[in-house]
């Protein structure tokens, strides 16, 4: 049963032997399949991290750093509602769709450091900044045009798109210490007292 300091957790049923053959399908072409995968990967990884949560000791649960632990996760599950809804309806824009099938393959074959740099392209984009001012003297950049959309930054859209991408990025944290690989390979992050 669940107690009151436990955070709530939704199983669609993936299991690791659904992850090993979503990893040889991942990307492959299908968008609609693709989105498939991404969405039971991340459910799968949010599912995992609720479990960890729960399966603390009851007194660790009730320290502040416990409580905060939970309310992440708890955050973090409607940050990523929007994502859900645009990935089971497949709405979501192509572009992140496909850095998202890049960030999930990385993820998948347990390459953290890959994953990140998807990441950030995704998020923060990797064009130089747009920005010109047009005044007398000063001339507005050339080719600005042309910069597609795979270089803009996302985050910058709106706020539902930031929270998701937010959101996203603690998955990666939490799919880094659910399946450790090896340190060459991982992104570092704050480690627990363990």
């Amino acid at each position: 049963g669940k107690r009151s300091n436990d955070v709530s957790i939704k199983d669609d049923g993936t299991t690791v032997e659904d992850i090993q053959t979503m990893k040889e399908e991942i990307g492959k072409g299908d968008s609609e399949k693709n989105c498939d995968i991404i969405l039971r990967f991340l459910k799968y990884l949010l599912k995992m991290w609720g479990q960890n949560l729960n399966q603390r000791p009851e007194e660790e649960k009730r320290t502040l750093k416990g409580k905060e632990a939970s309310a992440i996760h708890t955050q973090t599950v409607s940050y990523l509602k929007p994502l859900f809804r645009k990935l089971k309806h497949k709405t979501i824009d192509e572009d992140i769709l496909d850095a998202m099938v890049i960030i999930v393959y990385h993820l998948m074959h347990r390459d953290y450091l890959k994953a990140n740099d998807a990441y950030l392209e995704m998020a923060i984009g990797n064009s130089p900044w747009p920005i010109g001012v047009t005044m007398v003297g000063i001339h507005a950049r050339t080719g600005r045009e042309k910069i597609s959309s795979r270089h803009i930054a996302h985050v910058l859209n709106d706020e539902t798109q930031r929270k998701y991408i937010q959101a996203l990025k603690r998955l990666m944290t939490q799919c880094q210490k659910i399946f450790p690989t090896d340190p060459s390979f991982s992104v570092n992050y704050e480690r627990p007292n363990s």
